[in-house]
């Protein structure tokens, strides 16, 4: 059976299209930035493909078809049905949603088109275009031909154009669509919205002939004193020199590769400073093959659990965090820039955070890179949401891979500590099957770091005060974490202090939702419903009655800001916003914010 899991994924993966390696840090390799305005057509009925529906598209046939070609009338009879020069223009990166109003609640398909000129740094290097996320379905053409698909709305891909870009006038379209459907990941129902469009950065790569195409270094819990990992050169096919420098450290140390083009690599850190959310120190690292130079800055720390404890470089650590989703209220639409990141995690700094629960998909790749420099550990998800199809091989292989672009690009970053497989999912034996796949998948790609998914929690049919865990996936995973809503959709805030706990696990708990909703400046008594009272009292009875599972040893409460959500219509007061949030869609703090505050803030007397 798992042979069959394995044929899936390959031949799934190759339905993509011709996708290169995803280049894990874009940074310095851009040469072109494509971001900004981009001409663009909505196609509700997919008319942009005409006869392309079918593939393979038979252009013989066809030869004028298809929006992608981005043709021109050739005479002045010629009926042509659409022009890019003279449509509407979207923001890139950005969401279509929130940028026209006639497209807030579109599902569907989008044309985009940037036209751009070319010119090599170097003659005979190697050139890509890269995305760094389209939500949920690109298909990308250059000049008419068509590089590839990819599949998955929050993680990276790009396509390698050598040989295949102009000098000038070079015409990139990308078909973006953001249709739900059950067989998908996340599946038709979500509660966030679904945001479409190229909503993060477009650019143009270069790299040499033999170029580093992937690189991992971080230290392993039992040896903080060491770095390991592994350096993957592409274009090769001898072994090949790779050097691994660390100036602050005095490390220079070579490597080889085998005939394929990988080096496992190890190098000592002797004098290192190990990263913490206290002293978030990170070092130039720098990788070397041939004519590729890479450079990052990275921090090195170790994180492991015992018994029901959380050490970060061998300490226990309790882990004060927020849970976030990639959106910016005061703009209310998709959070996309590293100003947008800086916003929102310098809310959760301030509200006494150290650790961020990023939920339920990939956010963008500025959010790890900001918090590693702010000193904030978390959380990473994929969108395994609810009731996906457990038994769909094309489902588990679409996850698998958003799973893998999630740690291929994000595996180097000190501040994430935890890879997450799931968010409420059903008990189920196709379900179990499913995520255990997914989490042996998560180690052998990244044995550094913890495993977690955020399960659900039962009620005792013979006392509505007692809860109960019970899991078998909490077997497969490092921290036990589960979402509780006590006082909100079941029971009120005044049952708390008799609430008991079942946690058959020794583990560290980690509580990855509570929380309920308030209008941000509606006030009443605590009992009234969406108050700020309310989400106040809510805090303040929940938080003693969650210190009493000894095994608790960190948090994410639901949420940090207020976020969009269709299922959310409670007019007046909802309007397609959930206000779970501590933060307000204005911006402005709720009462219950500075209840947690200051519980984080006796949390850091108490481990001093």
């Amino acid at each position: 059976m798992k042979s069959l899991f394995v044929l899936v994924f390959i031949l799934w993966c190759a339905r993509l299209g011709a996708a290169a390696p995803i280049a894990l840090n874009p940074t310095p390799r851009r040469v072109i930035d494509l971001d900004g305005a981009w001409k663009t057509i909505v196609d509700p009925y997919d008319n942009g493909y005409l006869d392309y529906r079918a593939e393979p598209y038979d252009q013989k046939a066809h030869p004028t078809s298809g929006f992608f070609l981005d043709r021109k009338p050739e005479t002045k009879s010629e009926l042509l049905e659409y022009n890019f020069d003279s449509s509407a223009e979207l923001h890139v990166p950005a969401d279509w949603n929130s940028q026209d109003p006639k497209l807030f609640y579109y599902e569907g398909a989008v044309w985009y088109r940037r036209t751009f000129d070319y010119t090599p740094k170097k003659a005979g290097d190697r050139v890509f275009v890269y995305f760094g996320g389209a939500n949920y379905q690109a298909e990308v053409y250059l000049n008419g031909e068509k590089l590839g698909k990819h599949i998955g709305g929050f993680t990276p891909f790009q396509f390698e154009i050598t040989g295949k870009v102009k000098p000038a006038h070079n015409s990139l379209v990308v078909r973006v669509e953001n249709r739900r459907a059950k067989e998908r990941v996340p599946t038709v129902n979500t509660d966030w919205w679904n945001y479409g469009g190229l909503t993060r950065d477009v650019m143009i790569l270069e790299t040499p002939p033999a170029y580093i195409r992937e690189y991992f270094l971080q230290c392993h819990a039992s040896d903080p004193g060491t770095a390991s990992g592994f350096v993957q050169v592409d274009g090769v096919n001898q072994p090949t020199p790779v050097r691994v420098q660390i100036p602050d450290l005095k490390v220079d140390a070579e490597f080889t590769t085998d005939a394929s083009g990988r080096a496992e690599i190890s190098v000592p850190l002797k004098g290192v400073e190990l990263w913490t959310p206290e002293h978030p120190r990170r070092y130039e690292v720098s990788f070397v093959a041939g004519a590729d130079r890479i450079s990052d800055r990275m921090g090195f720390r170790t994180i492991q659990t015992r018994g029901t404890d959380i050490l970060l470089n061998g300490k226990p650590i309790f882990l004060r965090g927020i849970s976030l989703h990639e959106v910016n209220p005061l703009k209310g639409g998709r959070a996309c820039t590293e100003e947008d990141d800086r916003l929102t995690l310098g809310w959760a700094k301030e509200l006494g955070c150290n650790f961020v629960r990023l939920a339920h998909y990939p956010h963008n790749e500025a959010m790890a890179r900001t918090a590693e420099e702010m000193g904030l550990l978390l959380w990473e998800e994929v969108p395994v949401y609810w009731t996906i199809q457990w038994e769909n091989p094309d489902t588990y292989a679409n996850a698998a891979n958003q799973l893998t672009e999630l740690i291929e690009r994000d595996r180097n970053r000190a501040s994430v500590i935890v890879w997450s497989m799931a968010n409420e999912t059903p008990v189920l034996p196709a379900r179990n099957d499913f995520l255990r796949r997914e989490v042996a998948l998560a180690r052998r790609l990244d044995p550094t770091r913890l495993i977690s998914a955020a399960m659900e929690v039962h009620g005792d049919p013979a006392d509505p005060h007692v809860r109960i865990i019970d899991d078998p996936l909490a077997d497969s995973v490092d921290l036990v974490s589960f979402n509780e809503y006590v006082g909100w959709y079941s029971l009120l805030p005044d049952d708390c202090p008799a609430m008991q706990w079942k946690v058959p696990y020794q583990k560290p708990v980690v509580i990855s939702e509570f929380g309920g909703d308030a209008l941000q400046g509606m006030h009443g008594d605590r009992l009234t419903r969406f108050t700020e009272e309310f989400q106040e009292d809510l805090y303040r009875q929940t938080l003693p009655m969650l210190a009493r599972i000894p095994q608790l040893r960190g948090m994410t409460p639901w949420i940090l800001c207020d976020f969009r959500s269709p299922r959310r219509m409670l007019a007046g007061i909802q309007d397609g916003w959930n206000r779970k949030g501590l933060i307000g869609s204005n911006g402005e703090k709720k009462k219950a914010y500075f209840v947690l505050q200051d519980f984080y803030a006796k949390k850091v007397e108490e481990q001093k």
